[in-house]
């Protein structure tokens, strides 16, 4: 396969999205975020952190006090492409990310999403 195809190809294939999380494993307190695109969107929130200008002010405050090991990137859900040609998916990740928030708000340490915000976050989707 020549370098063009493969290029090709790759764009071609359609990114995992859905639900993820950034856990402080020190507290249990959780970041949750939805996306098309996963390993980009867990890549920039790692690159964000570690340059110190995370949006979440909480979120950038704990991880400079405790540093790098204390967090762990993980994928909570995902969510299968569509087969409809003009099919977007922000509406769907939105609820899913609710779903997730309203789940794990009690049975972690707490979130360090607002959830004001990520209501309002929803309906802009």
């Amino acid at each position: 396969m020549d370098r063009k195809s493969q290029i090709r190809k790759y764009k071609e294939t359609p990114r995992p999205m859905g639900i993820f999380q950034i856990q402080n494993t020190a507290s249990g307190k959780v970041f949750i975020g939805s996306s098309k695109d996963l390993p980009a969107i867990l890549n920039r929130h790692q690159f964000q952190l570690k340059l110190g200008g995370h949006p979440n002010t909480d979120l950038q405050r704990d991880w400079n006090e405790q540093g790098t090991d204390a967090f762990a990137f993980s994928v909570l859900d995902t969510l299968a492409p569509s087969e409809e040609p003009n099919y977007d998916p922000t509406d769907d990740l939105a609820a899913l990310e609710q779903l997730w928030m309203a789940k794990l708000i009690e049975s972690q340490g707490g979130l360090y999403n607002s959830i004001k915000a990520s209501l309002a976050n929803a309906v802009k989707r």
